[in-house]
C-alpha cells in the first residue's frame, strides 16, 4: 500500500497552531498603507487592460503610484532599516 504523504501535508498546512504570530500581525499593520496603495495602483492598471486609456486613465495611475512611493518612502523612513516593499511597475 503506498501512502500519499502530500495529502497528510495538506491538511496539516492550515492548522490551528500555524496562525500568524503577534509580531508578524504587527508587521502586516505597519505595511498595510503600502499595500492598500499597491492595490490601488493595481485597480488603475486593471481598468485600462481592455480599453485605450484616456487622460483621466493616466492621472488616476500616475496618482496611485505617487501614492504608492510615499507610503513606501514612509514605511521605509519608520523602520530605519531601508528594505522597501516591491513596488508595483
Amino acid at each position: 500500500m503506498d501512502h500519499i504523504v502530500t495529502v497528510q501535508d495538506a491538511v496539516t498546512a492550515f492548522a490551528d497552531f500555524m496562525e500568524p504570530t503577534d509580531a508578524e500581525l504587527d508587521a502586516i499593520e505597519l505595511e498595510m498603507p503600502a499595500i492598500l496603495a499597491d492595490v490601488d495602483l493595481l485597480d488603475a492598471q486593471i481598468i485600462t487592460l481592455d480599453r485605450a486609456s484616456t487622460e483621466l486613465d493616466v492621472r488616476r495611475i500616475r496618482r496611485a503610484r505617487r501614492r504608492l512611493l510615499t507610503a513606501c518612502r514612509e514605511l521605509a523612513n519608520r523602520t530605519g532599516d531601508g528594505m522597501l516593499p516591491e513596488v508595483g511597475a
